[in-house]
Parts: C-alpha cells; structure tokens; sequence
C-alpha cells in the first residue's frame, strides 16, 4: 500500500474519530476527495471493488428481493423500496421500469461498483469516473443476504486495488447570450412539442441550458414561483391524497417515485417524505429557483414543477402521477394552479 493511500486512510480515520455521525459523502467533501477515493481506501475491510459488468450486476439485482434504492444529487436524496425487475439496457441507455423501482440510467457515466459491509448494513454502491456516488442498492430486512454474498462474489474484480485514479469533469459549457438563440424558432419548437422527453433534445438543438429555454419559452408556458413551492406542493399532495412523480437524478441516473405521500417533517435545512416505501429528503436551503413549467403533448398539457441549484442544474421535478396515453391528473393541474395563484 503506497505512502499516499496510508495518508488518506489515516486522514478519513481522524476525520471519523472527530465526526462519527457524518456521512462518507460530507467527510470526502470536507478532505477535498471522491466518496469512491475513501472507499477504496477501505477495500478488505468491508470493501469490496467490483467489475465493470454493470448492467450484468444490475440484471442479478432481483435475486436479492426486496431492497432500497438510492439516487441523489448535492441537494436531493430519493429512496425507493422495491424489487429490481424489468432491466433492459440499449447501449449507453438502461432502464427499470416497474412500480416501485423506476429508473433511468446512464451507462457511460458508470465507472467504479463496490460492495460495501458498514455497521451490518450491506449495499451495493456505484460511481462516475469523477468517483461521485450514482446509485446505491441497500440490503433491507426482507432481502435475501444469501443472494448477495454469491452476487459480491461472482462479480469481485480480481485485482482490489486501494486507489483509483479519478478524473474531473470538464466545467458546464458558459450560457450563449440570448441573442444567439433563435427564439423564434425555439418557441415553436416548444408549441409543437408531442411529447415531454422531446423537451430535452429542443434544448440542444438550440443550445440552450434548461433555465434559459425557460426564461426565452413562449408567453403562459412558464411562471417562476417561490421557493417555498415545493415544500407546498408536497403538503397539498398529501391532504388532497394526489398522486404524484418525483424525478431525482444526476448524469448517470434518475430515479423515479410514482405514488401517495404521507408523512412529510421537517429536519434543519431538510424538508423530508418520511412513507413505509419511500423517502425523499430535500436541502431547501440549496433551492435557487423554482418554476411551474407546461409543455404540450399528444395528452394534452403536462405539468411539472422544476426545481434549480444556483449552478442551474435540476434537483427536483415534480408531476402528477401519469403514463403515455393518458392525460395529466385534474387534481394535480387544480393544484399547481393554487400554487400558481398563491404566489
């Protein structure tokens, strides 16, 4: 083991010593390193890195039964209990569609996996190059421990290795300025949209970032409200008993809730879904901007309610609950509107 590694190893072990409540994820922040970087420290004690075969690894998910999925960002934690059925993968793109674990993956982004034993609870966790967290798999009291143990074996990398070389991202591109944009264009593009997943590829067609395409999008498709909004919208949600769609995501994965909530709390900064199967945990204090967004669609007018970070990146994206065919939900459109209007 080098020299560098045994430093890192004793400056995480100092750092948890003095912090034994935090979280791997705040402690790497804090040593300016990766979550993965301070994993792989650990590998043989608890740590075990895996291959690369991650749709492979994905596919065997179900043997394991019941279990919680993790997918977050530096602002949102989405928890999602269920079973890990229906994988497909079409080149770079994966999915799982099923009620309870809803997913959309990015293959290209998926770098690092690694089994992880800490304090009894057993996890599946992957990551980007940049080895930033992607999606986590927790072992829950119904899963099946056996199952896990032959998975972690079958796909133990050969070589455990205690370093990674992690690799930056290159910054976001800078915004075009407005009047490169042909607006024109742009909003008829918007007029004309069939389907809410097309919304994205309008933005790159024009390049636009997804906060520009709303301020230059075509006049009452678009209302920026409070920032409070979200923690309103989830309060509405659970005492008009609407079911609604909860995006969470980062560049290698969205998960996806569809369902009631219950039981919301507030936490310190955190506004938190706190229901049997699913958990949802937002930093308000992370929240720049918020808007209500409707976007045409072969179902009519489709409603969500999108929520920025100050570098203008998506956290959260509400909707009411849905599927292709069907159009959006009244009691979600009555609610967004008594959002609308409170402003």
């Amino acid at each position: 083991m080098s020299t560098t590694t045994i430093s890192l190893k004793e400056q995480y072990e100092n750092n948890k010593a003095q912090n034994p409540k935090m979280r791997i994820r705040n402690i790497a922040e804090q040593m300016n390193v990766s979550e993965a970087q301070l994993l792989a420290i650990r590998v043989g004690e608890g740590v075990t890195l895996l291959q690369s075969s991650f749709p492979e690894i994905l596919n065997e998910i179900i043997n394991l039964g019941q279990v919680m999925g993790l997918t977050r960002n530096d602002a949102v934690v989405h928890e999602r209990k269920g079973i890990y059925d229906n994988m497909s993968f079409h080149g770079p793109m994966g999915l799982a569609v099923n009620p309870d674990i809803d997913l959309r993956l990015f293959m290209m982004h998926w770098k690092y996996g690694f089994a992880v034993t800490e304090e009894d609870r057993k996890s599946i966790q992957f990551f980007d190059k940049s080895g930033a967290a992607i999606h986590k798999i927790y072992l829950t009291n119904e899963s099946n421990q056996e199952a896990y143990d032959v998975l972690v074996n079958k796909f133990k990398s050969k070589e455990q290795v205690s370093e990674l070389a992690v690799e930056a991202y290159p910054l976001a591109p800078v915004e075009l300025p407005d009047t490169e944009i042909d607006i024109v264009s742009f909003q008829e593009g918007w007029n004309t949209l069939k389907d809410t997943h097309d919304f994205f590829g309008l933005t790159k067609k024009h390049r636009t970032t997804r906060t520009q395409a709303l301020r230059l999008a075509p006049e009452g498709f678009v209302q920026q409200v409070s920032n409070d909004s979200t923690r309103k919208a989830l309060i509405m949600a659970a005492e008009r008993e609407i079911p609604i769609m909860v995006f969470v995501g980062n560049r290698g994965c969205i998960q996806i809730h569809s369902g009631e909530v219950t039981k919301l709390m507030e936490a310190g900064p955190w506004y938190n879904v706190l229901d049997p199967m699913f958990n949802l945990h937002i930093n308000e204090t992370a929240i720049d901007t918020s808007f209500i967004v409707k976007k045409p669609s072969a179902d009519g007018i489709i409603t969500s309610l999108e929520v920025f970070d100050k570098f203008g990146e998506m956290i959260v994206q509400f909707f009411g609950k849905r599927k292709p065919g069907i159009p959006e939900l009244k009691e979600w459109s009555a609610l967004v509107n008594d959002l609308a209007c409170a402003q």
